[in-house]
C-alpha cells in the first residue's frame, strides 16, 4: 500500500434499548455518529528519494475485553504526497460508541501497490478520545513513531468534525501533490443528532457509518455521511407472508371440502387438488420450521441465494442512506434500498422466468381444460372468483358488527347514532350485494350444480335441448361472454350460452332472487329506522317507507327501539349469511377447476409465484418504513401519501442476454428479470396502513403484514406520539398505496452481446409499459396534490420535462441507454418516491450504481467541485475505507458464519472505468480474443 494511518479505540459500555428511545416516541438507536474527526499527515518520511509515499490512514479499535485492536475504519489513498489531505474521514456510530477512555491508535502505511493492498509501515501514534475533546479547537498534532519507537516519521493531524456552520477552507489541490491540510468545521450544532432520530426506524439495524469531506465548486467543504444498515424485514415479512401461504391454502382445502357430495369424476379431481394443496401447506411448514432455527445476520448474503431454506428471503437487502451539510445550506439526505433482483433462484432458470412460464402455463390450462371437462377461467375471471371470495368473507363479519352497533344504537335511543350506523350499514351491505351480483357467481352455480351426482345431461337424456332454461353466458377470455368448453362429443368449442350443461329441474332466477332478498332485508331496517326516528322527531322518512314499515310492525311510540329492529336485524344477518354460503361454494368450484387444469405446472408456477412476491414485497416494505420515517414532519409528503400514494421505483441492471448452448449460466439474468417484472407487477395488490403501536418497545414496532395472495395490507406501527402528529385520513386507517414501476438497462459485458446479436425486446417492453404507468400516476399527482408539496431541487428541469425526455429514451434505439436509469431516479426523487437499486446480487454493478449517484447528486445539487468528482467517487468506492487491507475481495465473505466479527457493506468496488467502457471496445476486444483462441488451437 502507499502510506496509511490506522486508529485504535477503546470501546465503553453500550447504551440499552430504552435509552435509545428518542423524545418522539421513535423506538430506534441514536443512529448518527457521537464522534467523528478528519486526518491529515505532515512531513511523512519517505523509504527513497526518487519517491513520495503513497499514504494512507487505518483506522481500529482497542477494546477492553479483546488482547489485540479491532479494526475500525481506513482511509482512502492519496498518492504522492508527503502532506496528505484525507477525504475520508472516521466516525463512530451508536453501536461502537465511543468515550472520553477511548484509546485510538492511528497506522500510517505507504501502499506501494494497490492491487496487492499491502504496505510498507511508516509510523504509529496512540490518543485518547478524550485528549481530543481537551484540546484547543479540538485538534492533535501527533508525532508518528516507528515501530522501534525511533525518531518520527512525520505528524499526523486529528480535527473534530462537528455539524454547524462550515468554515471556508484552503483550496485543495485535485492533483493531491503538495496539498495543504484545511480547517475542516467549525462550532457544534448537536441538534442535528436529535433531527435525524425520526429519519430511521425499529426495523433497521448494524449500522456501517463513512464520513467525508469534499469541496464545493465555491472553495466551501461540505460533510457527507454514508450510512448502511440491514433491515429486520428480511426475514420477518417473509416468514409472515409463509404463515399466510399456509393458513390460506388450508382454508381453500376446507372450503373444497364443504362443497359437499360431487360426481364421481368431480370427487377424484378434488381429491387430486386437495393432495397438491397438502404437498404445498407441508413443504411451506418445513420452510418455515428450518426459518425460525435461524440466526446471525439479518440478511441473506448472496452466497446463499440457491439455498432453499432462504429462497423466501430477498438477497443484500440493504439500506443506504446519504446526509449532506453544507455551508449555509439546508441540509438534505438521499435515501435508496438495494436488493438482489426479486428471484427463484433455488428453482433455476432452465425453463425461463415467470413472465415466460405464466404464458406457457395459460396455454397448457386450455388444454387440459378439454381433458378434464373443465371450463377455462382466464387469469382475469379467477383473480375476480379470488376477490369474490376474499370480499365477501371480509364483508360478512362486517355488516353483523355493524348490524349490532345498529341494535346498540336503538337501545340508547340516539336518532344521531342511529342513523350514523344505519349509514354505515347500508353502505357495506350494497357493497356486500353488488360484489354478488357478478355473473361469474350465477355460471359458477350453474356449473356446480352439473357436477353434482345423478345429474344427466340434455344429450344423455335425449331431451330437446330447446326445452332447457337459457343460462347466463359463462365467463370467457374473450369480449363476447364465451368460454372455451368440452364438447358433449369430446371436441372443443366456443359456445356462449350452451358452454355449461343446463339441468332443466335447476332455478336460473334462484340466484338472483337470494341476493335481491338482502337488499330487500336492508330496506326493512332502513323504513323501520325512518318511522322510529320520525316519531322521535329527529328524522323524516319517505311514505313509503312509513307504509312498509307500518306493516312489519305495530305503531307504539312507547316501545323498545331495539326489540322493533331486532328481528328485522336478525332475518338480514341470516339472509346474509345464506347468500355468502352459497357464493363461497361457486366462487370455490371455480377456482377448483383453475387448479385441476393447471396440472402439472401450475404448482410450480404458484410456489415461484409465492417465492419471487416474498421477495419483492419484503424490499418494498423495508423502502416504505424508511420513507415513512424520514417524510414523518414533511406535511406535504403526508398529504400526498393518503391522497395518491408513492412512487416504487425499481432500477435493475441485469442483463437480457440469453443462454448459450455450453454456457448454461450465462442468460439466468433474463430469467431473473422475467421474475422480477412479475414480482413487481404484483406488488400493486399491497396497501400500507399506519396504526398506534401499543408499547414502545421494539418488537411492537415491527410492521405486522396480513390478507392473502390477492391483496395484502402491511401494517406499520407507531409510537403515540408520532402517530399523533399523522393526518386525520392516516390516522383513520385509510389504505395507502404504491405505484411499483420497473425499469431495466443491462450494463455489462452480456449486455453488449445481446445488444449486438441478441434480443431486448423484453427490457424495451418493460421500459415503455412501466413509463406508461408512471405517466399516469404523474397525471393524478398532479391534479390532487398541490406543487408546494413536493420537494425542491437545484438542477434544472422539472417533472414535467423529465417525463417527456424519460419517454422519448425509452423508445430510443440506443445501446445501452443509462439515461433512462437517470431520468427514471430523478423523476422519482421530485415526486417523493421510493428508490431501489438492485442487480442479480446487490453487488458490483449495484454500488456502481449507487456510488456514481450519489457524486451526481453531490455535483448537481450541492456544487460538489468538478475537480473533486472523481476524488469523492474513489472514495465511496474504495475498499481500503471500508476495512483494513488485505481483507478479502468480497466483503460480505463469511458473513453466514462470522457475521459478528465482519460487517458485510454489501459493495464490491471497481474503477470507474469498468462502467463506462465503450461497447464498440468491448466488441473489439472480443474478436480479438476469439481470433487469438482459434489461432491458439489450430
Amino acid at each position: 500500500m502507499d502510506g496509511y494511518c490506522v486508529v485504535d479505540l477503546k470501546v465503553g459500555t453500550r447504551r440499552s434499548k430504552e435509552e435509545m428511545i428518542g423524545a418522539t416516541g421513535v423506538a430506534c438507536s441514536l443512529r448518527m455518529p457521537q464522534l467523528e474527526f478528519s486526518l491529515a499527515c505532515k512531513d511523512l518520511a519517505t523509504s527513497s528519494r526518487d519517491r513520495m509515499p503513497n499514504a494512507v490512514v487505518h483506522t481500529a479499535v482497542a477494546e477492553l475485553r479483546k488482547d489485540h485492536p479491532v479494526s475500525h475504519a481506513c482511509t482512502e489513498i492519496v498518492e504522492a504526497s508527503k502532506d496528505p489531505c484525507f477525504l475520508t474521514g472516521v466516525t463512530f456510530p451508536s453501536d461502537r460508541p465511543a468515550t472520553p477512555e477511548t484509546v485510538v491508535k492511528l497506522t500510517v502505511y505507504d501502499v506501494k501497490d494497490k492491487r496487492q493492498e499491502a504496505g510498507s509501515f511508516l509510523g504509529s501514534a496512540t490518543f485518547s478520545v478524550g485528549d481530543l475533546l481537551r484540546a484547543k479547537d479540538e485538534r492533535l498534532s501527533l508525532s508518528l513513531r516507528s515501530s522501534d519507537g525511533g525518531c518520527a516519521a512525520g505528524t499526523v493531524v486529528v480535527s473534530r468534525l462537528k455539524m454547524g456552520e462550515m468554515e471556508e477552507a484552503e483550496h485543495i489541490s485535485a492533483d493531491v501533490p503538495s496539498q495543504k491540510c484545511p480547517l475542516v468545521c467549525e462550532s457544534a450544532s448537536h441538534s442535528y443528532l436529535d433531527r435525524d432520530l425520526l429519519l430511521t426506524g425499529p426495523v433497521f439495524t448494524n449500522p456501517v457509518c463513512k464520513v467525508y469531506r469534499f469541496q464545493t465548486a465555491d472553495s466551501k467543504w461540505m460533510l457527507v455521511r454514508e450510512q448502511m444498515e440491514e433491515c429486520t424485514l428480511s426475514y420477518s415479512v417473509p416468514k409472515q407472508l409463509l404463515s399466510l401461504y399456509v393458513q390460506e391454502d388450508m382454508s381453500r382445502v376446507q372450503d373444497l371440502k364443504e362443497l359437499g357430495e360431487l360426481s364421481p369424476h368431480w370427487d377424484n379431481l378434488r381429491k387430486e387438488v386437495i393432495t397438491r394443496y397438502g404437498a404445498i401447506i407441508a413443504t411451506y411448514q418445513e420452510t418455515l420450521a428450518e426459518m425460525d432455527k435461524m440466526n446471525g445476520p439479518s440478511f441473506k448474503p448472496s452466497c446463499c441465494k440457491a439455498q432453499k431454506s432462504l429462497e423466501f428471503l430477498p438477497i443484500n437487502l440493504h439500506t443506504q442512506r446519504m446526509r449532506v451539510t453544507c455551508p449555509r445550506k439546508t441540509d438534505a439526505s438521499y435515501d435508496i434500498v438495494t436488493a438482489g433482483a426479486p428471484a427463484a433462484h433455488f428453482q433455476g432458470f432452465k425453463g425461463g422466468g415467470l413472465q415466460r412460464l405464466l404464458g406457457r402455463y395459460e396455454a397448457e390450462k386450455k388444454s387440459f381444460s378439454t381433458a378434464y371437462q373443465c371450463i377455462y377461467y382466464s387469469p382475469e375471471h379467477t383473480a375476480r372468483a379470488q376477490e369474490v371470495l376474499s370480499s365477501v368473507g371480509l364483508l360478512q363479519p362486517l355488516i353483523a358488527g355493524l348490524a349490532d352497533q345498529l341494535l346498540h344504537a336503538a337501545h340508547e335511543r340516539s336518532s344521531p347514532g342511529l342513523r350514523e350506523a344505519l349509514k354505515n350499514l347500508t353502505d357495506k351491505t350494497e357493497q356486500f350485494v353488488h360484489t354478488l351480483k357478478d355473473e361469474l357467481v350465477k355460471s359458477a352455480l350453474l356449473a356446480l350444480h352439473a357436477a353434482r351426482p345423478g345429474y344427466v345431461s340434455d344429450n344423455q337424456r335425449g331431451g330437446d335441448p330447446a326445452s332447457v332454461g337459457t343460462a347466463s353466458p359463462s365467463p370467457s377470455p374473450d369480449d363476447n361472454g364465451e368460454v372455451t368448453a368440452r364438447d358433449d362429443d369430446g371436441g372443443d368449442g366456443k359456445r356462449g350460452r350452451d358452454a355449461i350443461p343446463q339441468h332443466k329441474e335447476y332455478d336460473e332466477e334462484e340466484w338472483d332472487r337470494i341476493w335481491a332478498s338482502v337488499a330487500k332485508r336492508l330496506n326493512c331496517v332502513v323504513a323501520m329506522v325512518d318511522q322510529l326516528t320520525e316519531r322521535a322527531g329527529a328524522g323524516i322518512g319517505t311514505d313509503d317507507h312509513n307504509q312498509l314499515a307500518d306493516v312489519i310492525t305495530s305503531h307504539n311510540p312507547q316501545g323498545d327501539w331495539r326489540e322493533q329492529l331486532r328481528p328485522l336485524v336478525a332475518r338480514l344477518k341470516e339472509c346474509v349469511t345464506r347468500v355468502v354460503d352459497k357464493a363461497k361454494r361457486a366462487v370455490t368450484f371455480v377456482l377448483l377447476q383453475e387448479a385441476a387444469c393447471g396440472v402439472p405446472m401450475g404448482v410450480l408456477v404458484q410456489q415461484r409465484r409465492d417465492v419471487v412476491f416474498s421477495q419483492a414485497l419484503a424490499v418494498l416494505s423495508c423502502g416504505f418504513v424508511m420513507r415513512l420515517y424520514a417524510g414523518m414532519q414533511d406535511k406535504g409528503f403526508l398529504r400526498q401519501l393518503h391522497l395518491v400514494g408513492l412512487v416504487a421505483q425499481f432500477e435493475s441492471l441485469l442483463s437480457t442476454h440469453t443462454n448459450a448452448p455450453r454456457a448454461p449460466f450465462q442468460g439466468e439474468e433474463i430469467g431473473m428479470l422475467e421474475d422480477m417484472e412479475v414480482g413487481v407487477a404484483d406488488l400493486r395488490r399491497v396497501v400500507f396502513k399506519v396504526t398506534r403501536a401499543r408499547t414502545d418497545h421494539p418488537g411492537d414496532l415491527q410492521p405486522v403484514v396480513r390478507g392473502r395472495r390477492d391483496n395484502f395490507t402491511v401494517e406499520v406501527p407507531l409510537p403515540g406520539p408520532a402517530f399523533q402528529n399523522m393526518p386525520e385520513e392516516i390516522k383513520e386507517g385509510r389504505p395507502l398505496r404504491v405505484c411499483p414501476v420497473l425499469f431495466n438497462v443491462g450494463i455489462n459485458e452480456q449486455q453488449t452481446i445481446a445488444e449486438r446479436f441478441g434480443d431486448i425486446s423484453l427490457q424495451e417492453r418493460i421500459n415503455q409499459n412501466n413509463f406508461a404507468t408512471l405517466e399516469c400516476y404523474y397525471q393524478t399527482l398532479s391534479e390532487k396534490v398541490p406543487r408546494e408539496c413536493l420537494p425542491c431541487f437545484q438542477s434544472q428541469g422539472d417533472v414535467k420535462e423529465l417525463l417527456e425526455s424519460l419517454g422519448q429514451n425509452v423508445i430510443a434505439k440506443r445501446r445501452k441507454n443509462v439515461e433512462i436509469l437517470w431520468s427514471a431516479a430523478a423523476i422519482c426523487r421530485r415526486v417523493n418516491g421510493i428508490r431501489f437499486t438492485s442487480c442479480k446480487s446487490a453487488k458490483d454493478r449495484t454500488s456502481m450504481s449507487v456510488t456514481l449517484e450519489q457524486c451526481a447528486l453531490l455535483r448537481d445539487e450541492h456544487q460538489l467541485s468538478k475537480d473533486f468528482f472523481i476524488r469523492a467517487l474513489d472514495c465511496m468506492r474504495s475498499r481500503l475505507s471500508h476495512g483494513a487491507p488485505g481483507h478479502g475481495e468480497d466483503p460480505e465473505a463469511g458473513a453466514a458464519a462470522a457475521a459478528s466479527e465482519s460487517k458485510p457493506t454489501s459493495r464490491h468496488f471497481y474503477p470507474i472505468a469498468l462502467l463506462l467502457v465503450s461497447s464498440h471496445l468491448l466488441v473489439v476486444w472480443l474478436i480479438l480474443s476469439l481470433v487469438f483462441l482459434l489461432a491458439k488451437y489450430q
